[in-house]
């Protein structure tokens, strides 16, 4: 048993080397971050670090920004992105790049234009009372406000870039080369004018392209009408075709219906209705319908009709029939064909489709390929039938104004009521389906024929940029050659960009880069003419585009005759803008390149930022502006919910900023998986903040061993006892891996086995097994300076591994030790020897922690029954009945490696009451208790304690290490 140890001769705290750093265990990060943000400020920390790339001549990499919007504070959402952006920025730069990142604002658009009607009406003011100048200034003045506030938000989350040069759509320069982007679309002839059905916003007042338009569900009504047969076969006289919609307010630009040569029509004679319902149907027995027979039962049961008989098949070819208003007005009297369309299927409806050319993409395309040309016109900008359409006239399809804005009108409920009157009503219905609606606004959009500008997706271009290939081609030839992060990315833009329809540029709004050119009223066609052109983007040049709408068309024109030219006062597509960045941030600049190695963004911009980036180029430069795109997920609650405001479960960025600092988001950030959608929330984060804090402290124990190392106590390889070898090949491993990780963006795959590293390999064994001979042997011991030699290589890597992704943290660290250097973010990864790895120590420490993990849970079991306080009590016996387990202690000292006073290894398997563990097997442990007396210093139980009568409390090691320290100290 041991001795109770004598009460002590002296204190000897003072000649324990404990660890000493101002490195703080509370990291404070809220109020340390703007101290290091402004450190970095007066370093000009991001100019500094492409300095010294550049002197290095090392590689240029280009991160291409893809704008926020500037319309608010920022979101977590942003917060992701922006980090993730940062991410990259630094790992190029820690792997030895000169990284070139220029943030960027869009600043065009709906959302802006709104903001500004709003506080227009809240001062009693309408849109149509202020002139086009003004409010384009008041939008350039919201704009740059917000890109303000996002500016300072994106640096105090410590994104470093140039943000002294940030670029702006709306900067003068950038609508100039927006505007020259244009032009050169209209110089190879993929511009055009066209009339066609085009999503079309009422409550914006613009037609919206495909990636501005998201779909929700939506209850409509249900129709089904009836079209008397007018020409056709014997057996289609005195019947009607039975058409289905869930638009009844296109009825009344109905100009044809549309049928399948691959569905089966017949004439069904109605025989007997339902009896003993609430209403009377609107069908009749001896009533003719014509639908597909694969529907027919669908169709009777809607209509209330009890039986019928299907009396022969129908041939749908060269019949026609009438309106179903032909009799309530005149404007209806003429036939509607019937058109056999590839759009048509016996899925839903009546196998019939009604065709209204000016409100529908099939509709259209089906009654032009009949040789067709004429669109009606039915509904106005503002969303309400035109006044000549006969019946209708003024009739609010959607409701633009008031408490009701974004609503159904009166349109659908005045014709059906219409279709009842003519007694062409067969039923209706209601039906929850999902519908377009304008990702700004959220309200419904319509399909509306308007004239507008369109880019040529399919027409063979001949320049030498596209060699003869349309814009498709080449953008899918992009695709090809542009690698994708993750991969399955590839497949989704592809699938869009093949079925996409012409790009529509056009918008009749205010706020935007202008279509700028003239039209020949004589031919429709714009004028090409390369010195109005060069006029036309000084002038924007110089005045920004309020040039465009401000100044006399002559200005611009010329010798050209202004009375014969139209001017064209459509703004573009603000994906146009944005798509059009790569030319004026990438080109003609210093120290950069195009294309540029990578655009990041979230994955809804396939369709957005990525796809008119890749239009943009591959139609004026024949490829993509980026070699490689990286996309992330979205951010939801901790319940995988949307975040919403009116839910309450957002989280502000400035609240955990202010309460946990910067560090603990991009922690986070690191820690997910980006590629899918990502939760966040109180629990999430409080789970980042206690990862931190190990972090932290892992860290923090270094700073305090490592006190006054000097590179002359270091231990060279060769002479390293067996757990810094371990330790080493460790380190060697991980560089690889963070390399590598780095290099495929994949954050996550740095920062956990790092994380795992620092946990398991560093504190739970290195600093546990190395504490009592960091404290208590002389400070030349080898094993002593080894381990500090080694700690120094683990520090040296961690903070450079870690800094792209928690650089507040590594830098305090980094500076804290070395007060007087340079700043850490100026470093690269150091390299790892290759003489560190070490797979036999590897295999080693594998084998001998499983033995310490049995004795581990045999002490765990003495102290939970008070037999036994601290492992330094024990003197386990260890019995190994597995010859390679008991081979890997050969050379270490067990008890220093099961952290008690003594220990002994024995072969076999150990008596029957030991304790072991199912998952391993071959070990056995007696727990027993240590012999002599406790050292007063290292608190170690060995027999020897007080063989030197100089310290007659000591072991023999702590009494030469006392007897040193005295010594030095006279």
């Amino acid at each position: 048993m041991a001795d109770d140890a004598p009460t002590p001769t002296r204190d000897y705290r003072e000649t324990v080397f404990l660890p000493e750093t101002p490195f703080p265990m509370r990291a404070g990060l809220p109020q340390k971050e703007p101290q290091i943000l402004a450190k970095w400020d007066a370093e000009n920390l991001y100019h500094a670090m492409r300095a010294d790339r550049q002197r290095a001549g090392a590689p240029l990499f280009v991160l291409h920004d893809g704008p926020p919007y500037a319309n608010g504070a920022i979101h977590v959402g942003h917060c992701l992105q922006k980090t993730l952006k940062d991410f990259v920025v630094r790992s190029k730069f820690l792997l030895g790049f000169d990284v070139d990142y220029v943030p960027g604002w869009d600043c065009h658009g709906l959302p802006i234009e709104w903001k500004i009607e709003e506080e227009l009406r809240a001062k009693g003011r309408r849109k149509d009372e202020v002139s086009k100048a003004e409010f384009r200034t008041l939008c350039r003045d919201y704009a740059a406000h917000w890109m303000g506030v996002q500016k300072d938000g994106f640096k105090r989350l410590g994104v470093v870039g140039d943000w002294e040069n940030r670029y702006a759509t709306m900067d003068y320069s950038s609508e100039a080369a927006i505007v020259a982007e244009f032009h050169k679309f209209v110089a190879s002839g993929q511009l055009y004018r066209g009339s066609k059905p085009v999503m079309w916003s009422p409550v914006e007042r613009t037609a919206l392209a495909d990636a501005e338009v998201e779909y929700h569900d939506h209850v409509s009504p249900t129709i089904w009408v009836k079209f008397p047969v007018t020409e056709g076969s014997d057996a289609a006289r005195g019947a009607s075709v039975v058409i289905w919609t869930t638009t009844p307010w296109t009825i009344p630009a109905n100009r044809a219906i549309s049928y399948s040569d691959a569905v089966d029509y017949g004439v069904y004679l109605v025989e007997e209705m339902e009896t003993g319902l609430e209403f009377e149907p609107w069908a009749k027995p001896g009533d003719r319908l014509i639908v597909a027979d694969k529907l027919a039962d669908d169709v009777f049961t809607a209509a209330k009709i009890a039986k019928a008989r299907r009396v022969e098949r129908i041939d749908c070819q060269g019949m026609v029939c009438e309106h179903p208003f032909a009799y309530l007005d005149a404007h209806y009297r003429f036939g509607v064909p019937l058109l056999a369309g590839d759009h048509v299927t016996d899925d839903a409806g009546t196998g019939f489709v009604h065709t209204a050319p000016g409100h529908g993409a099939d509709d259209y395309v089906v009654w032009l390929a009949h040789g067709h040309r004429e669109i009606p016109e039915t509904v106005d900008p503002d969303g309400a039938y035109y006044e000549h359409v006969a019946l209708f006239g003024g009739l609010k399809v959607l409701e633009t104004e008031g408490k009701k804005a974004g609503k159904f009108g009166p349109a659908n409920p005045a014709v059906i009521e219409k279709l009842i009157e003519a007694g062409r009503l067969l039923a209706r219905g209601r039906m929850e389906h999902s519908y377009p609606h304008s990702w700004r606004s959220k309200a419904p959009v319509i399909f509306r024929n308007t004239p507008q500008w369109f880019i040529r997706m399919d027409e063979p271009v001949d320049t030498r940029e596209l060699g003869g290939r349309s814009l498709r081609e080449a953008a899918l030839d992009a695709i090809e050659a542009t690698t994708f992060y993750p991969a399955a990315g590839k497949n989704r833009i592809r699938s869009m960009v093949e079925s996409r329809p012409d790009w529509l540029i056009s918008r009749q709004r205010a706020w935007g880069a202008p279509l700028a050119m003239f039209v020949d009223k004589e031919t429709n066609q714009p004028l090409h003419d390369d010195e109005v052109n060069r006029r036309i983007v000084e002038a924007i040049q110089a005045e920004g585009a309020d040039a465009w709408f401000n100044r006399p068309d002559s200005d611009f024109l010329g010798e050209h005759d202004p009375q014969r030219f139209e001017k064209v006062e459509d703004i573009l597509d603000v994906w146009f803008d944005s798509g059009s960045t790569h030319a004026f941030t990438l080109e003609n600049r210093a120290h950069t390149k195009w294309p540029a190695d990578l655009y990041l963004e979230g994955s809804d911009q396939h369709r957005g930022w990525f796809q008119s980036s890749l239009l943009e180029s591959s139609g004026t430069r024949g490829r993509a502006p980026y070699d490689a795109i990286l996309t992330h997920g979205f951010t939801m609650d901790e319940n995988g919910e949307k975040m919403s405001k009116s839910k309450g479960n957002t989280v502000d960025p400035e609240i955990v900023i202010r309460e946990n600092g910067a560090e603990i988001i991009r922690l986070w950030a690191a820690m997910i998986d980006y590629a899918d959608d990502s939760r966040i929330g109180k629990t999430i984060l409080q789970t980042t903040s206690d990862a931190y804090r190990k972090l932290r402290n892992t860290v923090r124990y270094m700073l305090g061993a490592l006190a006054d190392f000097s590179p002359d106590e270091a231990v060279e390889l060769d002479q390293m006892p067996p757990l810094e070898r371990f330790i080493l090949h460790r380190l060697w491993e991980l560089d690889g891996q963070v390399r590598a990780a780095y290099d495929a963006y994949l954050f996550q795959d740095v920062i956990r086995p790092v994380l795992d590293f620092c946990q398991e390999d560093l504190s739970a064994l290195f600093f546990d097994i190395r504490r009592d001979s960091l404290y208590c042997d002389q400070p030349d011991a080898l094993r002593r300076r080894a381990a500090r030699t080694v700690m120094d290589a683990a520090f040296e890597r961690l903070t450079a591994w870690l800094a792209p992704l928690i650089p507040f943290t590594m830098e305090e660290a980094w500076t804290t030790r070395y007060p007087q250097g340079h700043s850490n973010c100026l470093r690269t990864i150091p390299i790892t020897p290759a003489e560190w790895r070490n797979d036999a120590e590897a295999a080693r420490w594998a084998k001998v922690q499983q033995v310490t993990s049995v004795v581990t849970g045999a002490l765990e079991v003495e102290r939970r029954e008070k037999r036994m306080g601290a492992a330094l009590e024990a003197a386990p016996k260890v019995h190994v009945a597995d010859a390679g387990l008991l081979a890997a202690f050969e050379g270490l000292d067990a008890a220093e490696v099961f952290r008690t006073s003594q220990a002994t290894l024995v072969t076999g398997d150990g008596p029957a009451g030991a304790f072991r563990l199912s998952e391993v097997a071959g070990v056995a442990v007696e727990p027993l208790r240590a012999e002599g007396r406790k050292c007063a210093r290292s608190w170690r139980i060995l027999p020897e304690v007080g063989s030197d009568p100089r310290y007659p409390d000591l072991s023999l090691r702590d009494a030469e290490a006392v007897a040193a320290w005295d010594a030095a100290r006279g």
